[in-house]
């Protein structure tokens, strides 16, 4: 395997979010002073500068394939439309925008109030049955809202104000027997399960601190939170079952899921570990350890294979393979602290953003 620096380029400020689009040829990547800039995956040229929100960008997500507004497929019989892939941004400014990543032109705002949009999913592209809208689904939240947009920036759904602000949003595979994926809300006291196509409410799930990160393992058996007093808690919705593992050094927000949904790495300390979710769960087990010298601050294992990227405070991030004897493949030292990871969708880039305001794109 080789591993090298494929291109980098500088963003204004501290780099708040990347993402990758759908067909993994545009890298987005949102600087925190509110701008967002447009890469085209193969030679790092900028595409698009776009203006992003005043006083700051939160968070980006692309639409899944195929979801976006409508537009005209030259190759298409006489008449039929196709779907183009949308960026959809949260900001400072309480808005929602819908970006035409084809021209950069902004499509539609929405604004949900005063408060910071802070968190943004969209529902699943495949493999459940279209909601009761006949479109895809985002669902953004700020403050205490969390709403459902449509992506012609109409309001499909405004769920009822969650009891604290809403800290992590996460949209994960169905519970048994259900045939719609399953939104999950966060805020101080647990997370709110909503069926994601029909807005009906499943479960509340207590938990008695602050959520600063929440995740769905692949198949949706586990959904797992990162926890203010330094620990990991875990649910089996379906089976109404919970774990808990704590002592971890600091706040944790740093969580990732193989592909297989058997491992879970996590952050919270000097040592990113890696638990073994199989059978009845990681509690009581032993973690795997992958020491660093300082503080973990990003962990992102990549879609379809089994590395795991992780970055420390002192500028080092490392690519291991956990399964294996050696679990160290490679080590990148940056002049600031890894911010943000994105594998691209068939794991041959890996894009990393930065506190300085650097974007490296690795090629594997």
């Amino acid at each position: 395997m080789q591993f090298n620096k494929h291109w980098a380029a500088v963003l204004d400020d501290y780099v708040i979010d990347l993402a990758w689009s759908p067909d993994g040829a545009t890298l987005a990547a949102a600087s925190a002073a509110g701008g967002i800039t447009l890469y085209d995956a193969a030679t790092g040229a900028v595409k698009h500068s776009l203006a992003g929100h005043e006083n700051g960008t939160n968070c980006l997500a692309w639409s899944p394939g195929g979801t976006g507004l409508p537009t005209r497929d030259l190759a298409a019989p006489t008449g039929q439309e196709t779907r183009a892939t949308l960026l959809a941004t949260g900001g400072q400014d309480g808005c929602v925008r819908f970006w035409e990543p084809v021209d950069g032109k902004l499509t539609v705002e929405a604004k949900l109030g005063p408060a910071w949009v802070e968190h943004l999913a969209w529902q699943p592209a495949s493999g459940f049955p279209p909601s009761a809208f006949g479109a895809q689904l985002l669902f953004a939240s700020a403050g205490k809202k969390l709403f459902a947009f449509r992506t012609d920036g109409s309001v499909a759904h405004t769920f009822p104000d969650a009891p604290k602000t809403i800290t992590a949003l996460a949209v994960g595979s169905p519970l048994t027997a259900r045939p719609s994926p399953a939104l999950a809300a966060a805020y101080f006291g647990g997370v709110g399960l909503w069926d994601a196509t029909a807005f009906a409410a499943l479960k509340e799930l207590p938990y008695g601190n602050t959520i600063h990160a929440l995740v769905w393992s692949p198949d949706g058996r586990w959904l797992v939170a990162g926890c203010q007093d330094n620990a990991v808690h875990l649910w089996v919705p379906a089976e109404d079952t919970e774990l808990h593992m704590s002592g971890y050094e600091t706040k944790l927000k740093e969580l990732s899921f193989s592909h297989d949904s058997r491992w879970l790495a996590t952050g919270g300390g000097r040592d990113a570990c890696v638990w073994d979710c199989s059978g009845a769960g990681p509690e009581g087990r032993e973690p795997q350890l992958l020491p660093h010298a300082s503080r973990v601050c990003a962990v992102a294992y990549q879609n379809q294979h089994g590395l795991l990227a992780t970055g420390s405070g002192d500028g080092v991030f490392t690519l291991w393979a956990p399964t294996r004897k050696n679990p160290m493949v490679a080590e990148v030292r940056m002049a600031s602290a890894a911010t943000k990871f994105a594998w691209r969708a068939d794991d041959a880039l890996l894009a990393v953003g930065t506190e300085k305001g650097q974007v490296f794109v690795f090629k594997l």
